[in-house]
């Protein structure tokens, strides 16, 4: 009996094409697949190549003396090694203050607008809401209605929030698109979770923060994304309501005017010390490779805690009907 079992585990059903128990042969792929493999592998390979060769040749750039980049021919290597470059960027007195205030209006900002978004997009999902339909179409049209610079500009100054870091905070506490993109994902989950955790004695809020937030993570870490880099890339808000103001300035615009420095190579509105620095120092082209990688690396290093939850189905199988 066990003769024939090994002989039956050897024997091809021609018929269909299927192997009995082989394993060698049934992974084994045909040249089709093989090439159609190496043409995926080509593909990505280019991918990766083109999508990181201009990163670490700005890096080798940053990390290269000024003087031999003004040669050229660098690649992802520096061919003088130095942060000479860095060091002359953060030497200068308003790029530490706006370090720390860049780093605080992003990280409370994400907070602020995280929360009224969730909680606003969870409230109008509810379908025993009787205003939702009113209050998505009033937070729609201020996505295509908007007073535009001169009346912000205005409201921002009657509101008395002109040299102030709730400047930075308030008028972006509230974002329609942020709220339609979490509620369609809160519209995904089963309003069954909700119904039962009512019965068994959960409130609103506590409906919220114990089952909303937690299968809401994916919505909420691509929203978190799109704050924080948006907080952090920003610098006209500064140049129109705190330009004056050196202990409210952040990064980036700090950042905006060693650049126009160094490109212009004349004092202009900037600091003439800093100008004769920026300009004797270190080439133009050295710190722009250097504000683009002191701008960037932040983000680079925030998305991958992020990217974890950039997965959908977490509610799969949680209610079965």
């Amino acid at each position: 009996m066990e003769y024939s079992n090994v002989l039956l585990k050897k024997v091809f059903c021609r018929e269909g094409g299927i192997i009995l128990g082989s394993s060698t042969f049934a992974n084994r792929k045909s040249w089709s697949d093989r090439i159609f493999d190496i043409i995926i592998y080509v593909v990505v390979t280019f991918v990766v190549i083109v999508t990181l060769y201009p990163f670490l040749n700005v890096l080798a750039i940053s990390l290269n003396d000024s003087i031999d980049s003004v040669r050229g021919g660098i690649t992802i290597f520096p061919r003088e090694f130095t942060v000479d470059n860095y060091i002359k960027i953060f030497s200068f007195t308003g790029l530490l203050t706006g370090l720390k205030i860049s780093a605080l209006r992003t990280v409370i900002g994400t907070f602020l607008g995280l929360l009224t978004a969730s909680m606003l997009a969870f409230t109008i999902a509810r379908v025993d809401f009787q205003g939702r339909k009113f209050v998505s179409t009033f937070l729609a049209l201020t996505m295509y209605v908007s007073g535009g610079l001169i009346p912000t500009y205005m409201l921002m100054r009657d509101l008395h929030l002109m040299n102030t870091f709730a400047v930075y905070i308030l008028p972006g506490a509230v974002s329609a698109f942020n709220v339609f993109v979490i509620r369609s994902f809160i519209d995904g989950i089963p309003y069954a979770l909700q119904e039962s955790a009512t019965l068994d004695g959960a409130n609103d809020f506590t409906i919220y923060w114990r089952i909303i937030l937690p299968l809401a993570k994916p919505a909420l870490a691509t929203i978190a994304l799109f704050l924080a880099v948006g907080q952090w890339n920003a610098w006209f808000d500064t140049y129109l309501y705190n330009g004056s103001n050196e202990a409210l300035t952040t990064l980036q615009f700090e950042l905006m005017k060693v650049l126009q420095s160094t490109t212009a190579g004349s004092g202009g509105d900037y600091r003439s010390n800093i100008v004769s620095q920026a300009t004797n120092q270190v080439s133009p082209e050295s710190i722009k490779m250097a504000i683009t990688i002191v701008v960037t690396v932040p983000i680079l290093l925030v998305y991958p805690f992020l990217q974890n939850y950039f997965v959908k189905g977490m509610t799969l199988g949680a209610v079965k009907s």
